[in-house]
């Protein structure tokens, strides 16, 4: 009678170990959500310079163009103009994010879309899919390391 029981008690043990790293994992997800979103409003409010070197991590890597690397927070931000160029425009929106089963590394992915109306009043258009990766920080923040 006591291997039952005890056997009831370990698998509702594992049940409910089960559900709060579910929950965990949806919170974490959620965190990626979030940092994606204030990513993009820094973009808008304050310019790609201030944004990239705010959400980077110290070792972060993004790939541009012809597949430029170019590697450190402040070559990304060097890379952007240092000025908030209201004719530029880019949005995204992740469209998947995971978070690893420790809560240390993330990654998400989904569409952007960046325009920039031109001298002649057209508009080029560019879209995309981006591809993020991103690391917690010890203060609990997440900045990205790859992008």
């Amino acid at each position: 009678m006591k291997f039952p029981s005890f056997f009831i008690i370990l698998c509702l043990l594992f049940i409910t170990s089960a559900c709060n790293s579910s929950q965990r994992k949806y919170e974490l997800k959620a965190e990626i959500y979030d940092a994606e979103n204030a990513f993009q409003k820094m973009v808008r409010d304050s310019g790609s310079a201030k944004a990239f070197y705010y959400f980077a991590d110290e070792n972060a890597v993004i790939l541009r163009d012809t597949d430029i690397l170019i590697k450190g927070r402040d070559a990304i931000s060097n890379y952007y103009p240092f000025v908030k160029n209201d004719s530029v425009s880019l949005r995204w929106a992740p469209d998947f994010i995971d978070v690893s089963d420790d809560g240390t590394i993330a990654y998400s992915y989904g569409k952007y879309v960046w325009e920039r109306l031109q001298s002649t009043g057209d508009t080029l258009v560019h879209t995309g899919i981006f591809h993020t990766v991103w690391k917690r920080q010890t203060n609990g923040k997440w900045k990205f390391v790859w992008d």
